[in-house]
């Protein structure tokens, strides 16, 4: 018994024992956890001050960053504020100059014409009062004396006059640089290539009239279909077997004209097969204006275009300036001014390139606002193309001052090629006005008997009676009747003036 008590106080004070020191190993280790802790907490204070001061050096340095590019921009915004008012400044002087000097220049045109209107009122007194007392001495008006003294020097000095400008026209001949210069100029001027206008309205040719029906369709469906396709017009009147394709734009026009072709030769005319042969039409029509774009280079020998450029080229091949192609005048202008600027010693490249070139605008004037010149200068200028060619499509209508001879030579150029007879199409009633005209004004002339306008109005013959004029004054009756023919009449080209004396002497041998 007292074997189990001492057993038993034995394990009590075992179990009392085991938890002191568990107890005090217990505490030495939430000792120690609670320094870790707070050497934890420390070192996590330490480093979030770190961090704090780094992002607090950094936000200052990315403000520091920031207010120097403000102030970079603010100086240069104030720098472009300054030019913009010194600008400002300077164009309100200007202004202000030319308001003072076109007030100057109003006041003296002002005093010239009060000071014209007097001297004038001065002058017609003076010339009454001399008009009467000459009328009272004479006892005829101004007019007739002035009649009679003009007739009786045109009868007296007539021969010698034509006798001097005889010998005026051998001295310019003599020169020999000025003469050659003028032959070459007129050549040019003559030059006429092979040439074929184009209409404006494409007529197409049917098998039968039944195709016409076809071409309409049910209630209208497939000509509905066609216009809305192609964007043109497709006209279908009483005219047996024809029908017509009209549009402003020559490129539309030209792809509808095919498509009906295709359809027509086909025989399925139907919506679908409107819109396969309508895109089959502008592959080709696309092709062939490739084609004649670089065609057009070939002929005139310019090269290194951008394909764009040569695309737009062929364009002009579907397109007709009063009544001449647009492509074919564009080649004969380079070759004109090829021409020219050869003889003159000029850059021959640089006058056929401004000259192939200066009609480009108007593969789009249907498509773009503004003048072909304006419209050309713009695609030039984004295809790379140098200042000067573009200055010589600018020039070659005075849009632009001329910046080189050879812009000249192309402005020139460009009105030979529009000017040359057979050129451009002529209204009938005004070609046979001018050519009335034309014979009227040599008949006006004294001594002439007849006159009769032939090559199409490029050469007017006048006859002569042969006793009244003789070579000398021949040759002064022609240059006085082309000069009024210059004055009174417009005409393309150069016009041929031919005085012709003859005279037959008849006898009659019994």
């Amino acid at each position: 018994m007292l074997t189990y008590i001492l057993t038993a106080l034995g394990v009590v004070i075992g179990l009392l024992f085991g938890y002191v020191i568990a107890r005090r190993k217990i505490e030495h280790e939430l000792l120690i956890s609670r320094k870790d802790a707070e050497h934890i907490i420390k070192e996590a204070e330490k480093e979030a001050n770190e961090i704090k001061k780094r992002a607090v050096i950094e936000s200052r340095e990315e403000l520091h960053k920031l207010r120097e590019e403000w102030e970079k921009e603010r100086r240069i915004r104030e720098e472009e504020l300054r030019h913009n008012e010194e600008r400002l400044l300077k164009r309100e002087e200007m202004l202000a100059k030319r308001e003072e000097l076109l007030d100057k220049k109003e006041n003296y045109i002002e005093n010239l014409r009060v000071e014209l209107e007097t001297r004038q009122k001065e002058i017609a007194e003076k010339e009454r009062v001399l008009e009467e007392k000459f009328q009272k001495l004479a006892g005829i008006t101004q007019e007739q004396a002035r009649e009679m003294v003009l007739q009786e020097a045109r009868e007296r000095y007539e021969h010698e006059i034509a006798k001097v400008y005889s010998q005026i026209k051998m001295r310019y001949e003599e020169d020999a640089e000025k003469y050659a210069k003028k032959v070459i100029a007129d050549a040019i001027q003559r030059y006429a290539p092979e040439y074929a206008g184009e209409i404006t309205v494409s007529t197409i040719m049917l098998p039968n009239d039944d195709m016409k029906g076809r071409l309409i369709g049910r209630e209208g469906r497939n000509i509905r279909a066609f216009e809305k396709v192609t964007g043109v017009d497709l006209i279908i009147d009483d005219t047996p077997e024809m029908v017509t394709v009209s549009c402003f734009n020559p490129l539309r026009r030209e792809i509808a004209r095919r498509t009906v072709e295709k359809l027509v030769a086909d025989g399925r005319i139907h919506p679908t097969r409107i819109e396969e042969m309508y895109e089959k039409s502008k592959s080709e029509v696309e092709k062939l204006i490739k084609e004649a774009g670089q065609e057009a280079t070939f002929v005139t020998g310019v090269g290194g275009l951008h394909p764009e450029i040569i695309k737009l080229l062929g364009r002009l091949k579907f397109r007709t300036s009063y009544g001449q192609n647009v492509l074919s005048h564009s080649i004969e202008v380079a070759l004109i001014a090829g021409l020219i600027a050869s003889e003159l010693g000029l850059n021959v490249e640089k006058a056929k390139r401004g000259a192939l070139l200066h009609d480009i605008g108007k593969a789009l004037d249907h498509e773009v606002e503004g003048s072909h010149t304006v419209i050309g200068a713009e695609i030039l200028k984004r295809y790379g193309e140098t200042r000067d060619v573009i200055n010589m499509v600018m020039a070659h209508h005075g849009e632009e001052e001329p910046m080189s001879p050879e812009a000249v030579i192309v402005a020139a150029a460009d009105a030979l090629s529009a000017a040359r007879p057979g050129a451009r199409r002529e209204d009938v009633e005004n070609y046979i006005k001018r050519l009335i005209k034309l014979e009227e004004i040599a008949k006006s002339f004294k001594y002439v008997e007849n006159a009769y306008a032939i090559q199409a109005g490029r050469e007017v013959r006048v006859i002569v009676q042969p006793d009244k004029v003789d070579d000398t004054l021949a040759e002064k009756l022609s240059h006085d009747i082309a000069m009024k023919i210059e004055e009174e009449l417009q005409y393309p080209g150069v016009l041929k003036v031919v005085v012709i004396r003859e005279k037959r002497s008849v006898a009659y041998a019994k």
